[in-house]
């Protein structure tokens, strides 16, 4: 683990645009890590007549060839592959589907603040469905785009080429937060400016700051040390 973490500084003058990934960002990711290690090993155990452990080590294999990929987080793809209705048991979980602390603070500044806030995402529509309807962030977004829509994954610098022409961004004025090091790299290869590691993404794993990015544990970092929500900056 990386002690010291690199520190942020931020000139909110300079920036039109944030850009914010969803699981592990600005949702617990605490809610992804038991379903598919934990919910989806048990049930696909059961179906299949393994031991637990036997199944988790065939679906860990499974996830990780799927790695940075479209499939990834494609939850037809894995439904078919597993033989599980992955959609319906992720809705009958979504109790676990949490908000991480002083996001709704940090959105709530950016609006006031005259940003473009724009939810990136490589979660699959059903998931973000989901996600959304259990949630109260949905409405502090001026667009929403999931890595389908754009062909390739985040982790592509392509992503990020086609993201610019669709949302007709300026990169050297945009920021990005991201739980994800391979794709914070990934915009930064392509030109956006402003990248922040979010170093805690589930509840119930420790903090672990990036050895090469600005990381925050909570968005109030990001805030100006006298921000009320009253002012603007």
């Amino acid at each position: 683990m990386l002690k010291k973490k690199i520190e942020t500084k931020i000139d909110w003058h300079e920036i039109e645009t944030v850009m914010l990934d969803m699981d592990g960002t600005l949702l617990d990711k605490h809610f992804d890590d038991y379903f598919w290690e934990e919910h989806v090993p048990a049930v696909y155990a059961q179906l299949n007549g393994l031991n637990f452990w036997d199944a988790y080590d065939k679906l860990m294999g499974k996830y990780r060839s799927k790695e940075g990929t479209l499939e990834w987080t494609d939850i037809d793809y894995w439904s078919k592959e597993l033989g599980l209705n992955i959609a319906e048991m992720k809705d009958k979980m979504n109790h676990l589907i949490q908000v991480h602390p002083f996001v709704i603070d940090f959105l709530k500044f950016c609006q006031q603040n005259l940003k473009k806030i724009y939810l990136v995402t490589n979660a699959h529509s059903k998931t973000l469905a989901i996600k959304m309807a259990n949630t109260d962030i949905e409405p502090y977004f001026d667009r929403i785009v999931c890595s389908e829509e754009i062909g390739v994954a985040k982790e592509d610098p392509v992503f990020w080429e086609k993201l610019e022409k669709l949302l007709n961004i300026d990169c050297e004025k945009s920021l990005l937060a991201d739980d994800n090091e391979d794709v914070l790299q990934s915009a930064e290869k392509y030109g956006v400016k402003y990248l922040i590691y979010v170093a805690k993404s589930s509840s119930k794993k420790p903090v672990v700051y990036s050895r090469k990015f600005p990381s925050i544990i909570f968005f109030k970092e990001l805030l100006p040390t006298d921000y009320n929500s009253d002012q603007k900056i």
